[in-house]
């Protein structure tokens, strides 16, 4: 509670420092009122030039003059020329030009700000100064009710965010309004995109349900990525990037500018190695992005091309509760639990106790490329009415290597092997699992706007091939065939959905809004799994998924806004695998009542949050396993997430900004039943028996009900910040049962970050950045599991954590040209 206290007095303690004469405004759309992010201002007697931030304002300080002409500029807008005044907040409305924005790309799935559901939106300008070669999830840490963790401790690698306490599984994420998660698994795995974020104008984080979009159903947010939108002015750019744990970064990127007022060329290459926090959790990371665009007054013609290679050493398995705690006796229960050898044992009980990794052989990798193309075509058929359609294909192929010694033959459908007078059985393996696959479909939109009326039709169809295979590459058996192909199984998956949005101004206050979606789901397997069992699915899904808000304008800068939403998801991959035949679980549903207040005006921005979301049949581990020892997802009657959020933004004072969140919630399911099994008191039982608990109202697994987090940015002079940046994540427990010896306990950690840049007479930047992160050294975990068993009379436990790095640097240099 006191580490609480301490988090939140940080976070809501204002400074205030004397304050200044400055030239200060505010860029907006001139139809629609809205901020405009990213827009240029320059200053004409000086030259200086200011980009406005996210809620559209700019600001030059140390300034000799009290007035000042500046040109405003943005792409797909004319330029403006304005008189700035010391003392007074210029606003300056553009209006639309002769190009057409490829904003249009991602409107159909995003909320703006009538929008009765409750969203956050990240720029490039906030994501380039973080941006030191980190994964996204890291990037997006201080959003409001995030939480993040990394396999490798240093956030390169696999590297996972959580909102509102639902996993990546539950998330969806769209890249220029095109499904992102994998098709079977549901998940997003960032590593196979590095360094996406140099490629990326903007993020709206929708909390929730949200808003209709394409793919899988978002049960706890939607991250709805834009890629670069096309710039007025060539660039080039080359950033440098080095620091603790051998970590390098090099990202080399180019943009040709308007070309003959029509045409964009834009480009990138990334290179990212780390040795990682954890033992041989290294990362090899290289990554591509093209795009090229085609404007004209009406018509947006858009090529992305991007992807990546990763290739990461597993650092996947955790480590163990008593390596942590350095209990020797403990260590050497794991190991017998386990049913490592003595080799292992020893490797064990002599290891580094936070970064302990169990695989040692060198190539103990995953190694996966995914590259993705896109065409993206918008036109304006009239002033308020905008078609936008997109073709998609994305090809990922793959596999992880595993050592796996002394391993049983017959799991491969291999016979055991005579030499001599001796039956082999068993021996050392090198297997390789691969996935290679196809992803490919359309999306549409028909978007219509006028002053009280705005209406969107949308949707897509999608289809998955996916390929399933493993191969033993290697025996120490000589009998084995060699590159042995132990099992196969194809899958396909079709997703189709279409949805309706209206937004209705009734009146100068008050705005209804309707969001419909129907979406269908053909999902087919055939062949066998990797235990050797047959894996035969053919299942289809329907779901409806509707909803509804209003919102209401307060005045000038304030509005309330309610809205109720429901989403289905069906189960993924591992649940019919890991289900016995036919008794597959249901798909999960949730209703979601969001209600907020909104207020913004030239100083600072406020979001507070209500929200209940209500599962039905909920997938979660009970602690069952099917008849070969895998682990079941077992669907719960009732379950609820309910909350509040506050989250804001601050100017206070010309030199000091402040922004930070604030989630406090409660996240329980009404009755829950673990299952362990029970070898008896003298190990009598084969197979063990079941023994059943049940519990109620106990808390969702990995779901913290406290979450905060703060950036503090203080600007000592002119092109140079100090930020301090901070976050507290309450308990989480392991499991379902809210056992306290089965959690991670609360860590309050900040990160602290200097920045620096100038100009000279031929480049267009140079910058300086430096993070220390965990600045304090704080020994924290993010993440883990348990298993357990009765036997012998008595209960084994076995948790598992991530430990994340302790204090460690990394350093970048950005040359502009």
């Amino acid at each position: 509670m006191f580490k609480r206290w301490i988090a939140a007095t940080v976070m809501l303690l204002p400074f205030v420092l004397p304050g200044q004469s400055r030239l200060e405004g505010i860029v907006r759309d001139a139809r629609t009122q809205q901020p405009l992010s990213g827009a240029t201002v320059q200053l004409l007697n000086s030259g200086k030039i200011a980009v406005t931030d996210d809620q559209g304002r700019f600001v030059f300080t140390g300034l000799s003059e009290n007035s000042a002409i500046a040109e405003v500029r943005f792409l797909g807008y004319k330029p403006v020329r304005t008189q700035l005044a010391a003392g007074t907040v210029t606003t300056v409305d553009l209006e639309e030009g002769i190009t057409f924005t490829d904003e249009v790309i991602v409107t159909a799935t995003r909320a703006s700000g009538k929008t009765p559901t409750t969203f956050s939106t990240v720029d490039k300008i906030t994501l380039r100064k973080q941006n030191f070669g980190q994964d996204m999830p890291l990037l997006l840490n201080w959003t409001p009710s995030v939480v993040t963790t990394s396999d490798a401790g240093n956030g390169i690698g696999y590297t996972y965010i959580n909102i509102r306490g639902s996993d990546a599984t539950r998330i969806n994420v769209t890249l220029n309004g095109i499904p992102y998660n994998d098709s079977e698994s549901q998940g997003v795995f960032w590593v196979d995109i590095p360094d996406i974020a140099s490629s990326t104008e903007n993020i709206q984080i929708q909390r929730g349900v949200g808003t209709s979009t394409n793919g899988p159903g978002a049960f706890g947010a939607t991250i709805n990525l834009q890629t670069l939108s096309q710039r007025s002015n060539p660039y080039a750019e080359i950033i440098q990037s080095a620091g603790s744990f051998n970590t390098w970064r090099t990202t080399a990127g180019f943009g040709t500018g308007l070309l003959n007022n029509h045409w964009t060329i834009d480009g990138r290459f990334s290179r990212i190695t780390s040795d990682g926090f954890i033992d041989r959790a290294s990362s090899r990371l290289q990554s591509y992005y093209f795009s090229a665009g085609y404007n004209t007054r009406r018509t947006t013609l858009k090529a992305v091309v991007f992807g990546g290679h990763e290739r990461t050493y597993q650092s996947w398995y955790g480590v163990p509760e008593s390596r942590l705690r350095n209990d020797t006796t403990a260590m050497l229960i794991t190991a017998a639990n386990e049913g490592w050898d003595e080799e292992q044992t020893a490797h064990l009980l002599s290891s580094n106790s936070r970064t302990f990794n169990i695989y040692t052989y060198k190539d103990q990798v995953d190694d996966y490329a995914q590259d993705h193309y896109q065409l993206h075509a918008a036109h304006r058929f009239a002033q308020n009415l905008t078609g936008n359609m997109a073709l998609h294909y994305t090809y990922g192929r793959g596999f992880y290597e595993e050592f796996r010694k002394n391993d049983r033959l017959s799991r491969y459908g291999l016979s055991s092997v005579i030499i001599g007078d001796s039956v082999i059985s068993r021996t050392d393996i090198i297997r390789r699992r691969w996935l290679d696959n196809d992803f490919y479909g359309f999306t549409y939109s028909l978007q219509y706007e006028s002053a009280s009326l705005s209406l969107t039709w949308g949707g897509a169809w999608n289809r998955y091939d996916g390929r399933h295979f493993g191969e033993i590459i290697w025996a120490r058996v000589s009998d084995v065939p060699k590159d042995y192909r132990y099992y196969y199984s194809d899958a396909r998956k079709t997703d189709f959905n279409s949805f309706f949005k209206a937004t209705w101004q009734i009146n100068d206050r008050l705005s209804l809004f309707g969001d419909v979606q129907v979406r269908t789901i053909d999902y087919q397997t055939a062949g066998n799994d990797n235990r050797q069992n047959t894996f035969d699915v053919d299942v289809e899904y329907t779901f409806f998924n509707p909803k509804a808000g209003l919102t209401c304008q307060l005045n000038s800068t304030a509005q309330l806004y309610m809205s109720y939403a429901v989403a289905n998801r069906e189960p993924v991959r591992r649940d019919f695998i890991d289900n016995p035949f036919n008794q597959w679980p249901r798909p999960e549903r949730l209703g979601n009542l969001e209600a907020g207040y909104r207020l913004q005006n030239k100083n600072y921005a406020l979001n507070a949050n209500l929200y209940w979301m209500n599962y039905k049949d909920q997938l979660v581990l009970t602690g069952e396993l099917n008849d070969v020892g895998a682990a079941i997802r077992t669907n719960v009657d009732r379950s609820y997430r309910a909350g509040i959020e506050l989250d804001f933004t601050g100017t206070i004072s010309p030199r000091l900004i402040w922004s930070g969140n604030i989630t406090l919630s409660r996240n329980k399911i009404k009755e829950f039943t673990e299952v362990l099994y029970n070898y008896g008191d003298n190990w009598e039982f084969d197979p063990p028996q079941e023994v059943r608990r049940t519990y109620r109202n106990t808390d969702i697994a990995m779901s913290p009900n406290f979450i905060a987090g703060s950036v503090l940015a203080y600007k000592p002079v002119q092109r140079t910040e100090v930020a301090l940046l901070s976050k507290y994540v309450g308990r989480q427990f392991l499991d379902n049962t809210s056992n306290k010896s089965r959690s991670i306990p609360e860590y309050f950690i900040n990160d602290l970050r200097l920045s620096y840049s100038f100009k000279t007479a031929r480049l267009q930047e140079v910058s300086f950045s430096f993070i220390i992160n965990n600045l304090l050294d704080v020994a924290y975990e993010s993440n883990g599991y348990t298993w357990g068993y009765l036997g012998g009379g008595v209960e084994y436990r076995e948790n598992y954590f991530y430990p994340q790095a302790g204090r460690h640097a990394l350093a970048m240099l950005r040359i502009a040209f």
